[in-house]
């Protein structure tokens, strides 16, 4: 499996994240980057950013207009 890495995230991108309440769950939240907390080039289990909504979580899609990039499809929930 490719992960996101830190370099495809950029502040006033739209994606997806999974907080930490949502681990086990897998529900994902929709919303816009302000900050990249992680500091590393890449994490094994997702990129950690701050929404502008004030949510944290880690990156698991990007969103590309219409198009999702799923990392993990099989935690996707409508």
């Amino acid at each position: 499996m490719q992960g996101i890495k830190r370099a495809d995230i950029k502040p006033g991108l739209l994606v997806r994240v999974v907080t930490k309440e949502d681990q086990r769950s897998g529900r994902l939240t929709e919303g816009v980057v302000k900050d990249i907390l992680t500091k590393s080039p890449t994490h094994p289990h997702g990129i950690k950013v701050r929404l502008e909504s004030g949510i944290v979580g880690r990156v698991k899609d990007i969103c590309h207009d219409i198009q999702v990039v799923t990392i993990k499809t099989k935690y996707l929930s409508s």
